[in-house]
């Protein structure tokens, strides 16, 4: 083949690939949305429509939002509202929307060692487990999860640190393992808790308390901030998880029959 062939036969290639080259997004989120399931039912949908391959990053809430800060990303699907809002207000973030919510339980042993049943609410409830220096496993990674946990132990007016109280520093399916290999308490999101009834033996042993409401929220990163952010495609995501057909498919995600998220965009 002479030179000159080869050469268009190189360009002719290039020119293809560009073509066919696919859009990537890039999402920061955190592990009980991925440890759920859900978003493998729920992205599909948008790359097809859109032709495009969504990244996702599943970390602890607090790494997912400082990751989207420093412009590694290009939208961030949290649940951390307080945490949320002062990004917002930062101006790292815009176009926040609600998306769904579900709630937070606190599961442990079917032999309830701390007798948690007796609990009048979640503050109660931990109270109960430092009294009876019961093992609780934690988050402690800074999670919507672990944010949500430190405020009801400040509620609790405690500050656990014996050794009764472990913090895994790990995601919400791998603190259930570990919950469920020690026989010990923890806490976490509905979504993940029924995600995982069938691979660990824990049970809820507290839930309905106000205080353990879990809503989740979507964000674009601020393009004034960081240039280099796909805002266009972030913002297309933002639509497609807020609007009916994304909120119909949250709403119809379920495990063994229970419903893991409600939606919040549209009622």
């Amino acid at each position: 083949m002479k030179f000159n062939e080869w050469l268009m036969m190189a360009l002719l290639s290039v020119n293809i690939s560009s073509v066919f080259a696919v859009e990537h997004l890039k999402l920061s989120t955190t592990t009980s949305t991925e440890n759920s399931g859900l978003l493998a039912v729920l992205h599909p949908v948008f790359e097809e429509q859109y032709g495009v391959k969504i990244d996702v990053i599943a970390v602890g809430t607090g790494k997912a939002l400082k990751i989207g800060a420093n412009g590694d990303v290009d939208v961030v699907f949290v649940h951390a509202p307080e945490a949320e809002l002062r990004y917002v207000e930062q101006g790292h973030f815009i176009d926040r929307k609600a998306v769904m919510h579900n709630d937070f339980v606190i599961v442990g042993s079917k032999s309830d060692a701390a007798n948690l049943a007796q609990a009048k609410s979640a503050i109660q409830a931990l109270r109960l487990i430092a009294k009876n220096k019961t093992d609780f496993i934690s988050r402690g990674d800074d999670s919507g999860t672990h944010k949500k946990e430190k405020s009801l132990w400040i509620g609790a007016k405690l500050k656990p640190k014996s050794s009764w109280y472990i913090q895994a520093g790990q995601g919400m399916g791998a603190v259930l393992k570990m919950a469920d290999e020690k026989q010990a308490y923890a806490l976490t999101d509905r979504g993940t808790q029924i995600a995982y009834a069938d691979k660990v033996s824990l049970i809820v042993h507290f839930e309905g308390d106000e205080a353990l409401f879990n809503p989740y929220h979507v964000m674009a990163v601020n393009p004034n901030k960081h240039r280099h952010v796909n805002y266009d495609l972030a913002y297309k995501y933002i639509e497609f998880v807020t609007s009916s057909q994304g909120q119909a498919i949250i709403a119809g995600f379920n495990k063994g029959g229970q419903q893991l998220f409600y939606p919040d965009a549209i009622k």
